[in-house]
């Protein structure tokens, strides 16, 4: 587990299709602090299908951050 306290962006140096996968969002208070925590539980193909991949803890900073550019990205070309 990572917790992000601020994003970069980042141009890949290509796309590719990715599988869907279960993600879960957890509400956290740690140490008197606020979180949004994503866990990812992998595709169906998996060998142990429902058992958690990964996941990413997100500061209030970094969460407000992934908001406002992801809000802007999906604004654009409409």
């Amino acid at each position: 587990m990572a917790t992000v306290r601020a994003l970069k962006i980042y141009q890949p140096e290509r796309s590719s299709k990715q599988s869907d996968a279960d993600a879960s969002i957890i509400l956290l208070d740690f140490e008197g602090e606020k979180f949004v925590q994503i866990d990812s539980y992998g595709s169906k193909d998996r060998k142990l299908v429902g058992k958690r991949s990964q996941s990413l803890r997100l500061s209030k900073e970094a969460f407000e951050q992934l908001v406002k550019l992801g809000t802007a990205h999906f604004a654009q070309g409409q």
